[in-house]
């Protein structure tokens, strides 16, 4: 039955070959980050690509709600809520369009891309010493 290895003054073999297996860690941690990033890249526009191909654009027999379309409605918005009412209708009517047909498309590929490029910067930029 052999000693543990004392942390930090030991230098013989047994310092070293800790040395060796936090190395090994290391590599194997910035390894897999890399991996995971290409991974998440090629489904993530995979996916996108099926949406974009099997979603068309919305029908235009189907009603959608136009806000800038009814001036009495923004009249209406603007009188109950004042500008910043006509503001957050315009932007959840805009936020509310990104998660259908084409454009959940552009969405998915837009979050992959940003998720996999944080992923390929964090394991670019690993510390090399520990």
């Amino acid at each position: 039955m052999t000693a543990p290895a004392q942390s930090g003054k030991g230098s013989g073999p047994e310092a070293m070959e800790g040395n060796r297996q936090g190395d090994e860690w290391y590599n194997k941690l910035q390894t897999r980050l890399y991996l995971c990033s290409a991974v998440i890249m090629l489904v993530g526009l995979g996916a996108a690509a099926v949406v974009y191909l099997v979603a068309g654009d919305v029908p235009e027999s189907v009603p959608d709600f136009d806000i800038e379309g009814s001036r009495k409605s923004l009249r209406d918005l603007e009188l109950y809520g004042g500008k910043a009412n006509v503001l957050v209708a315009e932007f959840m009517a805009w936020f509310g369009g990104l998660w259908h047909g084409q454009y959940l498309a552009y969405t998915m590929a837009s979050i992959t891309v940003v998720i996999s490029c944080v992923l390929f910067y964090i394991a670019h930029h690993w510390p090399s010493d520990h």
